[in-house]
């Protein structure tokens, strides 16, 4: 993970922290089921776009997602993936969310990080849930 990725024609290492949060702060991650659905869904999503997982953390009414993308997609495109699928799949999947017209704000933080502190980063991130 950390290293610098190469397509035909580029050579890049740009990893993004996302955070951001169910509409209304619903406590959705409560429940591990979903959390865990949550997860899954996150890392198939990623992974269909050439996305590299480094970290993905949430708490009871938000997440965190470190991730190492290629230069073609914006920081915009990868949200409007993730909340766009995560939205649907998990209120076709789980009763208690089927009457909500849509699961997340349109609202998120995005931060780069470079070498020196994406470590560090991970570290955050991977320590959100520990935290009282």
């Amino acid at each position: 993970m950390n290293s610098y990725r190469s397509t035909k024609t580029t050579v890049s290492f740009i990893n993004y922290h996302f955070v951001f949060c169910p509409r209304y702060r619903r406590k959705l991650f409560q429940r591990q089921d979903v959390e865990e659905k949550f997860k899954s869904l996150v890392k198939d999503i990623c992974s269909s776009l050439d996305i590299e997982v480094m970290a993905i953390e949430c708490d009871k009414d938000h997440t965190h997602l470190f991730l190492n993308v290629l230069p073609n997609r914006s920081p915009a495109d990868v949200m409007a993936k993730i909340k766009g699928i995560t939205s649907r799949k998990l209120r076709e999947e789980f009763s208690h969310l089927q009457h909500l017209p849509s699961l997340w704000t349109r609202s998120y933080f995005v931060s780069t990080a470079g070498h020196v502190s994406s470590e560090t980063i991970k570290r955050y991130v991977e320590q959100q849930k520990t935290r009282g």
